[in-house]
């Protein structure tokens, strides 16, 4: 498609992604322009807009979540409690769980949630979406930015995925090419693992000095109970079991209104065994005698998975260049020992909205401009909460005992831990998956889990409940660069993990005699829930995750 087909699209800003970082950046850009406006002998009139993949706001959004609402009190400090939570933590439990037995903890200080809200990210994004159109910000849904566009190595916008195209790439009688959106500054809000975000990397080097970036992935299913079960606000964390001592996790209990409960687990996509899977293991979590009993009598209604980037300060990209800014997910803008990121996100969103509304003050939004970013994070109390707990997660790479005894050192010794000077290193995750081919005979493969479908469900049971539609005839969003590497070398050293930590099915090895294994890999895009779980995951990097066609994937408005 040359670049003359393609209608271009001029703004000033344009924000990718609308969830919390970039709806909050937009939400305070809109503010201040505003306020500004009201006394300046010339008002500013920057074009705005939001652009989403999703079919609507929140359809893609997913987080567990327990929300720390300090981000919300300085956005909407005269209207946040009207937002809608689903309660305020009054009660909270920590349980160290066996297979069969919970023991009550006490509860560290940085687990302690009373005061904090839990709610539905979907329902809070709704909420601020027509705040948003009142301070001049145009949202576009259904319009995934599948490529960023350079002058050099300036960013000068974001093109849009083609409609209309079928699954062998030809085009269909709706065809309708992809729109490059120009922008005076680009910000990237699009959660872990940004198909943009990750091109900056890659042409831009911004993880160069940095920690590799770690992430888990969170499953979560939202269940109607019987009346009186459990209370909204109520919050219950777990730990060890099922995940034992040799893999960072653990799980999550929050009670919503109408006697609606999530429950859920966090696996670290730092595992060693490559016969691990995550929902098998989430599964597995909810035939325990104290989860399966508060679930007794209820009926699943929504599932979600979403990864989470965990490698805290020290994975943190570069979070400016000269055109653009990292927000949220995209940043590592998350704090995994309190569980929590959505006001840091949101936090990171108004900083970033703050840099360019003060370029748009001077005239011209440029590098030297936008590089106050990074001066304004760190001055701010996104530093102050994630540089003391700096080396929180890498602390477990030797295990639970280990990471714990760290965690509580940390606390003491300002995020340094016993032994470390200040940063602690470690490898992505996918690095540390064991050879089958070396080590097979030490890893233990997890025991079966009987899906009765009604306490615990296969993969597919669950894609149905998460709302999970794509178009069929389009092309596969999944791009693995050599499927060879799958049946042969794959087979071989990992037995195909990518049909384990897929949390929806997508990958399935298929019975076919040419190959050296005898199967063949299927890729069941439908079924994707835009985890970006194989895109990280994968032990050769062989998987790149695109945006499927606009409005394709799950929908957790509900969520």
């Amino acid at each position: 498609m040359s670049q003359e087909e393609r209608e271009i699209l001029e703004l000033d800003v344009v924000f990718v992604g609308a969830g919390p970082a970039n709806m909050a950046g937009a939400m305070r850009l809109g503010q201040l322009i505003q306020e500004h406006n009201k006394t300046a002998e010339e008002p500013l009139e920057p074009a705005i807009a939001i652009l989403e993949k999703g079919k609507e706001i929140g359809s893609h959004a997913l987080s567990g979540a327990v929300v720390d609402p300090r981000a919300f009190e300085e956005l909407f400090p005269d209207s946040w409690q009207d937002a809608p939570f689903e309660g305020t933590v009054e009660r909270e439990k920590l349980w160290w769980m066996t297979e069969s037995k919970k023991l009550s903890m006490p509860i560290p200080p940085m687990l302690k949630n009373v005061g904090k809200k839990v709610a539905s990210l979907g329902k809070l994004l709704k909420w601020i979406e027509p705040q948003l159109e009142d301070v001049g910000v145009d949202i576009f849904c259904e319009f995934p930015a599948s490529e960023i566009l350079l002058d050099g190595d300036r960013v000068i916008g974001v093109r849009t995925g083609d409609r209309g195209v079928d699954h062998h790439g030809e085009r269909k009688a709706n065809f309708e090419p992809g729109v490059d959106i120009h922008a005076q500054t680009v910000v990237l809000g699009e959660g872990p693992r940004g198909t943009l975000a990750k091109q900056l990397e890659e042409k831009l080097g911004l993880m160069e000095g940095k920690n590799p970036q770690i992430y888990a992935i969170g499953l979560k299913e939202v269940w109607d109970l019987p009346p009186g079960r459990i209370e909204a606000g109520d919050v219950i964390h777990s730990m060890n079991w099922p995940l034992g001592f040799d893999t960072f996790g653990g799980g999550f209990i929050y009670g919503m209104k109408n006697d609606q409960v999530i429950v859920g687990l966090v696996v670290g996509l730092d595992y060693s065994n490559p016969h691990l899977d995550p929902h098998g293991e989430f599964q597995r979590l909810k035939t325990h005698p104290a989860v399966k009993s508060l679930l007794a009598g209820g009926k699943m209604a929504f599932y979600g998975a979403k990864a989470v980037p965990e490698g805290g300060w020290w994975s943190c990209p570069k979070p400016w260049g000269d055109g653009f800014l990292l927000c949220g997910d995209s940043g590592s803008f998350l704090n995994s020992q309190r569980l929590k990121g959505i006001h840091l996100a949101m936090k990171s969103g108004m900083l970033a909205a703050e840099t360019i509304f003060e370029g748009l003050v001077a005239g011209k939004v440029d590098a030297d401009v936008l590089a106050r970013y990074e001066e304004k994070i760190a001055g701010s109390w996104i530093k102050k909460e994630l540089y003391p707990v700096r080396n929180f997660h890498q602390a477990f790479d030797k295990g639970l005992v280990g990471g714990m005894l760290q965690a509580g050192l940390g606390m003491v010794t300002g995020g340094r831990g016993w032994g470390i000077a200040d940063r602690l290193g470690t490898q992505a995750g996918h690095e540390r998956l064991k050879r089958l081919d070396k080590e097979g005979a030490s890893l233990p493969k997890p025991k079966e889990v009987a899906f009765d479908g009604e306490l615990t469900f296969d993969k597919l049971a669950d894609v149905y409940n998460s709302g999970t539609g794509h178009e069929e005839d389009q092309p596969v969003h999944l791009l693995v660069s050599d499927t060879s590497v799958c049946v042969d070398q794959c087979a071989r050293e990992f037995d195909n993990p990518c049909v384990r930590f897929c949390p929806a099915s997508v990958y399935e090895m298929v019975e076919d005699q040419s190959t050296p294994s005898g199967k063949r890999l299927q890729i069941n895009a439908s079924n994707c829930v835009h985890c970006k779980t194989c895109d990280i995951m994968d032990p050769y990097q062989l998987i790149t995750w695109v945006p499927p066609e606009g409005g394709g994937g799950p929908n957790y408005s509900k969520m």
